[in-house]
């Protein structure tokens, strides 16, 4: 019986990232083709219908230019998120997802609309800017840097002051990228093995 060798994580990295962007991109012709009743199911801060969007805003985009600005950060964030364990990268934005999410419904102004995954790039700039410092890894050290160096001038979107942006997705998914980075490090801390 033969068996099959596990596919290196940057290869599911690759697969799962791509399927994700498919899928924003299959939810934005339907809604474009329908009239955009999905616009509605962003997260609509302080409302009871608007915590839906807490679970669905950042599948949703507000327009093709809306989602192709958005298209190529996540595929290369959301890939070297990834890239370094699948479990862990999914984990992380998870983290990410939720804290943006419930960040946005608790403090943005509440008649407003939010969504786009926005909440995710951000979340995962930050994530992969901390987690190698976190864990003293070089690789993922040399990555952060790499990503910040790139993506450093978007991080002025948490600041408010462009209409029409979530500046409060923005913020709360980076944070939420540090939330995760600081519970999903895998370095040992020495003051949690402290001998006697």
């Amino acid at each position: 019986m033969q068996t099959t060798a596990r596919e290196p994580a940057w290869k599911a990295a690759a697969l799962v990232t791509g399927g994700f962007v498919a899928l924003l991109w299959v939810l934005e012709i339907l809604d474009a083709a329908t009239g955009h009743p999905l616009d509605a199911y962003g997260v609509q801060p302080r409302s009871e219908d608007g915590l839906v969007g807490v679970a669905l805003a950042p599948t949703l985009h507000f327009g093709f230019d809306h989602l192709v600005s958005n298209t190529v950060p996540v595929l290369v964030l959301g890939f070297l998120t990834l890239a370094s364990g699948v479990a862990r990268g999914l984990a992380a934005t998870a983290i990410i997802w939720v804290v943006g999410g419930l960040g946005v419904w608790l403090f943005a102004q509440p008649g407003s609309t939010h969504a786009g995954a926005s909440v995710l790039i951000f979340g995962w700039i930050v994530y992969l800017v901390v987690r190698g410092f976190l864990n003293r890894r070089t690789i993922e050290i040399f990555i952060g840097v790499a990503v910040f160096l790139l993506y450093s001038g978007a991080l002025l979107g948490v600041l408010p002051g462009q209409p029409g942006v979530s500046w409060q997705g923005h913020l709360f998914g980076a944070i939420g990228g540090f939330v995760a980075a600081r519970v999903l490090t895998t370095r040992q801390r020495s003051e949690s093995s402290i001998t006697y």
